[in-house]
């Protein structure tokens, strides 16, 4: 394996048989570089979906509502279902067990003022759980507090965006913003993976808003997270449990599907993991071809180079070598030829990865990567199948007579 003379008379093979050379790790490199570039795009792929129900909190139950479609306990249909603080109450307590985070949300439109600058922007009275809720991040101050609740402070939390509009210069907590005539101190300024949208929102105890709103206790949306540790299917049933538990409630027909709506990421993200498993299983398919290619590509090129030797190998044969020795050399020089190929695939497949970076990111594909476990599998996959298919043509060619061998063309 380490004798000097044996690798320089690879390395001046290859030298002397540039063409067929290239041709032997081009499949190698061919397929190591496809793969990686398909496997890592369909990571992409993943990425895009998982951040896109990441944005909020994966085990989120959503629940508003709208107009009933059937008549029911002698109530006409057509009508407009109203949740408010006690259908909250009754979510809460329903199974706290399988409750991790829960908030009821009252949201209105307001004119906001500051010095000015005015603007109409989202206005979400809520409870401090709506910040693990909604995945928001702290960049200045602090979130709601049950002390804000309790009291009905005028505090308010505001997106990124409506400090970039209203507050110009300096820090903005402590400030005070004019929303429809009363003035709220901000103690907070979060962003959010929504986007602008969801950073152009404030958010205040729901309490004080809804004191605002003449004692209202309306509430527009009910937000809950489940236990992460539960099962889709377990998840599903606790949805269709508060559903049917809030039909009974306001009188809504267990069949009527607008009155009281509820929406579930489990059911979902159901959806979402059958849709990547089936990206998986075609992009690892076409992966695994193209490896297989690579694997027939280079046994064949590895049959033609045997037989272009064989006359090389009668030589051999008739000054005395022995067949393990051309069986080694042979071997030794298609992997050689496979691990230099393999590099050479792997660097451009890596390399394709980085250029790519986030730039089909409207594609859905984002940060599309490939785990160097897998290419280091794939890799020795194709080491090993440079091996075998060295192995094979020459243990039949050094099994050949050196008379025969001679006389071959």
């Amino acid at each position: 394996m380490f004798d000097l003379d044996r690798w320089r008379e690879i390395f001046e093979s290859i030298r002397s048989n540039i063409l067929r050379t290239v041709l032997s790790g081009f499949t190698v490199a061919l397929g190591l570089f496809i793969f990686i570039v398909l496997f890592g795009i369909g990571t992409g792929l993943k990425n895009a979906f998982t951040e896109g129900f990441t944005r909020d909190a994966a085990n989120l139950i959503t629940i508003f509502t709208g107009k009933t479609s059937i008549a029911y306990g002698g109530l006409q249909s057509d009508r407009q279902i109203v949740l408010k603080n006690d259908d909250y109450e009754q979510v809460k307590e329903s199974d706290p067990s399988k409750l991790e985070n829960s908030t009821a949300r009252y949201s209105t439109n307001m004119t906001v003022k500051y010095g000015k600058e005015s603007g109409s922007y989202q206005i979400s009275g809520a409870n401090p759980e709506e910040k693990i809720i909604e995945n928001r991040n702290l960049t200045e101050g602090r979130y709601l507090n049950s002390m804000d609740m309790d009291r009905k402070q005028n505090v308010a939390v505001i997106g990124r965006m409506v400090q970039r509009d209203l507050i110009k210069n300096g820090s903005p907590i402590g400030k005070e913003l004019d929303i429809n005539g009363s003035f709220f101190k901000v103690v907070g300024v979060f962003s959010d993976d929504g986007g602008d949208w969801d950073e152009r929102m404030i958010t205040v105890p729901i309490t004080t808003l809804q004191q605002m709103k003449k004692g209202s206790d309306t509430v527009s949306t009910i937000f809950v997270t489940y236990d992460s540790k539960m099962s889709p299917d377990e998840a599903i049933k606790y949805g269709d449990q508060i559903q049917k538990e809030l039909k009974a409630k306001n009188k809504v027909s267990p069949e009527d599907e607008n009155g009281i709506i509820v929406r579930n990421n489990a059911k979902n993200m159901g959806d979402t993991i059958q849709f990547l498993f089936i990206i998986t299983l075609i992009v690892g398919f076409i992966g695994m071809g193209t490896l297989l290619a690579g694997i027939i590509g280079i046994s064949n090129i590895m049959v033609y180079i045997v037989k272009e030797r064989t006359q090389e190998i009668g030589v051999r044969k008739a000054i005395g070598a022995k067949p393990s020795s051309i069986v080694g050399l042979i071997m030794q020089e298609s992997v050689v030829i496979t691990v230099i190929s393999g590099f050479v695939g792997v660097g451009l497949g890596v390399l394709s990865l980085a250029l790519i970076g986030d730039n089909l990111e409207k594609y859905f594909i984002k940060d599309p990567s490939v785990g160097w476990g897998l290419i280091l599998a794939a890799f020795i996959s194709l080491v090993i199948s440079g091996l075998i298919a060295g192995f094979v043509p020459a243990y039949r060619a050094s099994r050949i007579k050196p008379i025969e061998a001679l006389r071959s063309e």
